[in-house]
């Protein structure tokens, strides 16, 4: 059954791939109507979160950024399957990375980098970058149940040099990368919900959470350094990101303090322009 929903499906994907930018944001439009005003995708998880994020706006104001993100997370999912096909040149038009030279300099100090970054603006199209680092560029997913479109997102992303490892394979496969002196950029969403028992809870968007700490520890356990991305979307089709260095001696900094600065950051992106975070995955299941 895998198999068949996969050869009916994939032919689709490779046809939306194809099209002109121009054609796939037209397409976009009309998923987004579908979506929006026929489905109702997750409307309520959406409004729910938005309400409980973004207490400070007017129902009318959050109607407004409720009807931007449905567009951009149809211009997102879009994007992803244009990924099958995008040339180098045109992604490197539309995803600018504007000081890879920081990423560049950690990677002579012989260290691996754990890279903490949230799901805001394209979060897919960042594994473009390991096309031009040295260092090999590692991105930690949850699988796809149906492996055949398993293989097609790792297929994807081994076009741009970049290898997927689930979470439960994570602390594993660094492991075994740290004794072998292979050095690594790791790639963490960091803005997952975690179990109820998690060790660790902060405010997020004013909303007393857990808090993933894995990339902390983990960082911390093998000795990486750890830089946040922010991406920032600055018109339909063209994002730009942007490296800060968070730390280059995780051992002496105090336990938390990197993921709350990291989770401070994000905020601070969200609150510029709500309409790029991904509202529609509970990320407050778990409250006090």
């Amino acid at each position: 059954m895998q198999f068949f929903a996969f050869i009916l499906i994939y032919p689709i994907l490779w046809l939306i791939s194809i099209l002109p930018f121009r054609l796939l944001y037209l397409f976009s439009d009309f998923i987004c109507f579908l979506i929006y005003r026929i489905v109702k995708y997750r409307k309520k998880t959406v409004r729910e979160n938005l309400a409980l994020a973004l207490p400070h706006l007017t129902r009318e104001e959050r109607n407004v950024i409720e009807k931007k993100f449905y567009q951009h997370m149809c211009d997102l999912f879009l994007e992803m399957i244009k990924t099958m096909t995008i040339s180098d040149a045109e992604i490197n038009k539309r995803f600018v990375f504007k000081n890879i030279d920081v990423l560049r300099n950690l990677e002579k100090k012989g260290k691996s980098i754990a890279l903490l970054t949230g799901h805001y603006a394209s979060y897919e199209w960042v594994i473009s970058m390991n096309r031009i680092l040295e260092i090999k560029g590692i991105a930690i997913y949850k699988r796809i149940r149906n492996k055949y479109f398993d293989k097609l997102v790792r297929d994807i992303r081994s076009r741009f040099k970049a290898y997927l490892i689930t979470t439960k394979e994570t602390a594993t496969v660094m492991a075994e990368n740290n004794a072998k002196n292979e050095l690594c950029i790791y790639g963490f969403a960091g803005d997952q919900s975690p179990k109820s028992n998690a060790v660790h809870w902060n405010t997020f968007m004013g909303i007393e959470t857990p808090i993933h700490t894995g990339a902390e520890f983990l960082s911390k356990r093998f000795d990486m350094n750890v830089v946040y991305l922010e991406v920032q979307k600055v018109k339909r089709g063209y994002y730009e990101a942007t490296f800060e260095i968070l730390s280059e001696d995780v051992k002496s900094v105090p336990d938390y303090e990197i993921t709350d600065t990291f989770i401070r950051k994000l905020e601070q992106q969200i609150l510029k322009a709500p309409e790029y975070y991904l509202w529609t995955h509970k990320r407050w299941k778990y409250r006090r």
